[in-house]
């Protein structure tokens, strides 16, 4: 897959921009909690690094990005522990990583109820870099 970088905000594939735009769009309109309340801690640079939400790479959106870093973090609804989406997780996260990304993945749960160890977690790999 090419991932188009004609512009540095532009990595998604050509074929699929267009759409995933779209929907890009319509999850930073509607958030789930877990990921308005992450999206809260690390906007405006609160971790010292800056942070894109429902970004789009290659023909993947990634929930949160961290260009500095070429970190990804996921935050995983129920639908997650799915065998399929299990596999497609699995399948995405390969593909990231193969392009040079770090990925993390938190559950919803992980998000609401237990904040701190989370944003620890997502510091180690900043101060990684």
């Amino acid at each position: 897959m090419e991932i188009y970088n004609r512009y540095a905000y532009q990595n998604a594939t050509p074929a699929y921009y267009a759409k995933l735009k779209e929907w890009a769009k319509e999850m930073r309109a509607n958030p789930t909690l877990a990921e308005a309340a992450l999206r809260n801690r690390v906007r405006a640079n609160r971790l010292g690094h800056k942070f894109l939400y429902q970004y789009i790479i290659g023909q993947y959106i990634v929930d949160f990005m961290c260009p500095d870093c070429r970190l990804i973090i996921e935050v995983d609804g129920d639908y997650h522990s799915t065998i399929m989406q299990q596999s497609d997780d699995i399948q995405r996260s390969q593909w990231l990583e193969e392009n040079g990304y770090t990925v993390i993945r938190f559950t919803n749960e992980q998000v609401l109820n237990d904040m701190g160890s989370v944003i620890r977690e997502i510091e180690k790999y900043l101060n990684k870099n």
